[in-house]
């Protein structure tokens, strides 16, 4: 028998059942890969974020001690275990940390209340209350008026020192010994208030070893007294480090100069100034010498004498450096400097500056204050 050919309409009618059913598994067939590549993504997702803890974790754990380390390695961790690690290995982190995390920049990087830091170069004065001496002037903040100020820095120094002599001719101290700077780079410290620790690597201690060093190598003998006398009290340290400076008298008369050294404070409610010195290669704060009078009535037979010292060290370092000093401060109060012919303050920097900045700045002064001082020949 021979087969007939279906007539086309019913020809038709088998061929789109055939194709509607076709058309539907391929539907079904793209929904079901693309939905289990969906639930792929979503299963796998947190694995680069987990791989990328665990590996800041591995780095961390290199750069800390090994008691650092076995408490950090912990094993068979979790994605939820790294993420409550996080906290740890970001702290531990010393560098780089803003090729991982967003870093904060500017004032978001600083404390609510720390206040804005605000670069200053304070120069030497002019006006009515500023006496030009040298190079430099005196800001005078007392009763005296400026011609007498003026006649008394013109007489001569009224001692001298012998270089390379056996005994101590200068005395390095500390009324406020626990000041300290902005914390920076490595220079971080237990703070025990504002700007202040008693670790002596970071306050103006450690500003004292490098002045007492600079001015030993120009053949100065040097005594540097590292006490903290403002600890536990800030109130009476005066009175205690006067005790001292005069029982280092007692028993070295050879003494002719003593250094309280201080780090000072330039700020507001809102504002920290930090002083800096215009000097090409590096940055450094500027210097300050400070001299008590008899203007508030309590015996001080010696401050014009110390006035003269002041002026004669501020023209030696502006001659190297003319814009690291700031003006000499004349003031009422004494501050101890009644006990010699040679007292100062000396403030280095304020508590805007870092901690390498004021070792610059007191390096600076001391390699032209050494020299100048060596040739006060006895």
């Amino acid at each position: 028998m021979r087969s007939k050919a279906l007539p086309p309409a019913r020809a038709q009618g088998h061929i789109v059942p055939f194709l509607e059913a076709a058309a539907l598994f391929a539907a079904l067939c793209i929904f079901a890969r693309t939905a289990a590549l969906m639930l792929a993504a979503a299963i796998t997702a947190p694995l680069p974020m987990a791989e990328t803890l665990f590996w800041l974790g591995r780095q961390s754990a290199q750069e800390q001690p090994a008691s650092s380390v076995q408490v950090e390695a912990a094993p068979d961790s979790t994605p939820e275990a790294a993420a409550s690690f996080l906290p740890q290995a970001v702290q531990a982190l010393t560098g780089n940390i803003e090729d991982y995390l967003v870093p904060l920049l500017g004032e978001e990087a600083r404390p609510a209340d720390a206040g804005t830091v605000i670069e200053k170069n304070y120069p030497q004065g002019s006006g009515e209350k500023y006496i030009p001496c040298g190079a430099g002037s005196i800001k005078n903040n007392t009763r005296q008026t400026a011609a007498d100020i003026a006649a008394e820095i013109q007489d001569p120094l009224p001692f001298g020192v012998e270089k390379d002599s056996p005994d101590p001719q200068i005395l390095i101290m500390h009324t406020h010994a626990s000041e300290a700077f902005t914390p920076a780079g490595r220079d971080l410290y237990p703070a025990s208030d504002t700007c202040r620790t008693e670790d002596t690597n970071y306050n103006i201690v450690h500003v004292g070893d490098v002045l007492a060093n600079t001015l030993a190598s120009a053949g100065l003998q040097v005594l540097h007294d590292r006490t903290i006398y403002d600890y536990p009290s800030y109130t009476g340290s005066y009175n205690r480090s006067g005790a001292a400076v005069q029982e280092y008298l007692n028993q070295y008369p050879s003494l002719r100069i003593v250094i309280d050294l201080h780090r000072d404070a330039l700020c507001s409610d809102s504002v920290v100034y930090k002083t800096v010195a215009e000097l090409p290669d590096a940055a450094c704060s500027q210097v300050m010498l400070l001299v008590g009078t008899n203007a508030s009535g309590l015996y001080h037979p010696y401050w014009e004498e110390n006035l003269r010292l002041a002026v004669y060290l501020q023209d030696a370092v502006n001659a190297a450096h003319p814009t690291l000093m700031r003006p000499i401060t004349l003031v009422n109060e004494r501050y101890n400097q009644h006990l010699t012919r040679g007292s100062l303050i000396i403030e280095v920097g304020s508590s805007g500056n870092t901690l390498q900045e004021a070792i610059r700045a007191v390096r600076l002064f001391g390699e032209s204050a050494g020299p100048a001082l060596a040739r006060l020949v006895q």
